[in-house]
């Protein structure tokens, strides 16, 4: 399989490295296409493209990795996989590969992870992809454990629809310690616990309301998968537990019948706002466009 290692910790980041050797020493091909900065949070984003003329690029080496062929690109993880599979460092990849995260990427935090929005870029090619995190911990971190789990799906996904996309979160310890595996359900809580105005001082009552002064908001990101309060069905809760957990993910898609009445709602609005569509002239040269397309 030609697999494609990226991730949003950066080129340089000891998660891509365990990730990339695990799959070579598997007899695998690995690409690495990786930020050359840490692009954490970025999410699915790919920058500002169009005010640019290009995308800078440098050969890297990883310690350990032998001649596997690895790129530093000046752009977030998104875009590394735009630029592989449009085969700008060689063939296209078969699966994508995004991590290690050193950091569970669980609940809301998935939506904005640069990691799983790298994943979820590769199913918008048609690939299939893996997110893969570890949680958050103090050296030596067991990167084997999450890299040797992920290498393991490789036959899965190879076998899987195309555009699936898988989300793994392990916790910090070596393999033989986890409780198990589970499926997670994707839990509804976020990185960002709080967000408290910060002054430098007390604040008199006219400010206790907007419109606020310019300051600072005090962010509490007390790391998911440390409070047990947390659904222990859910993908933070079985990390939280000693369990690693694993969720299938989907990216932009059209909405179903469970949007339709809205459609039909806003349609009806907008048909009438525009002087177009049902109950409104329509042009022979506009017909012709649709019919043409």
């Amino acid at each position: 399989m030609h697999i494609l290692v990226t991730n949003d910790d950066g080129v340089r980041a000891p998660g891509i490295a365990a990730l990339a050797a695990e799959m070579a020493e598997s007899g695998h091909e690995v690409l690495v296409v990786a930020p050359m900065v840490d692009y954490s949070g970025a999410g699915a984003a790919v920058g500002p493209v169009h005010s640019r003329e290009g995308v800078d690029y440098q050969s890297h080496v990883i310690e350990g990795l032998g001649d596997v062929p690895t790129y530093g690109i000046d752009g977030p993880p998104a875009l590394a996989v735009i630029l592989a599979c449009l085969g700008s460092f060689g063939p296209r990849p078969d699966i994508v590969m995004s991590g290690i995260n050193h950091g569970v990427n669980v609940g809301r935090s998935a939506m904005h992870s640069g990691t799983v929005g790298a994943a979820l870029t590769g199913a918008h090619f048609g690939l299939r992809s893996l997110a893969v995190s570890i949680k958050w911990g103090d050296d030596p971190v067991p990167w084997s454990s999450p890299a040797r789990l992920a290498t393991s799906l490789i036959p899965v996904l190879a076998a899987a629809p195309p555009r699936t996309t898988l989300n793994l979160n392990v916790p910090d310890v070596e393999l033989g310690a986890l409780k198990g595996l589970r499926h997670g359900r994707l839990g509804s809580g976020g990185a960002i616990r709080s967000a408290i105005h910060d002054t430098g001082t007390v604040e008199p009552p006219h400010m206790t309301r907007p419109p606020f002064p310019s300051g600072t908001l005090r962010l509490d990101l007390t790391p998911l998968g440390s409070n047990l309060d947390v659904g222990p069905d859910t993908d933070a809760g079985l990390v939280a537990h000693g369990f690693a957990s694993l969720t299938p993910l989907v990216g932009v898609h059209e909405a179903g019948d469970e949007a339709k009445a809205t459609m039909v709602a806003a349609m009806d609005t907008l048909y009438e706002v525009a002087g177009v569509g049902p109950g409104c002239d329509v042009t022979e040269e506009a017909e012709e466009d649709l019919a043409t397309g």
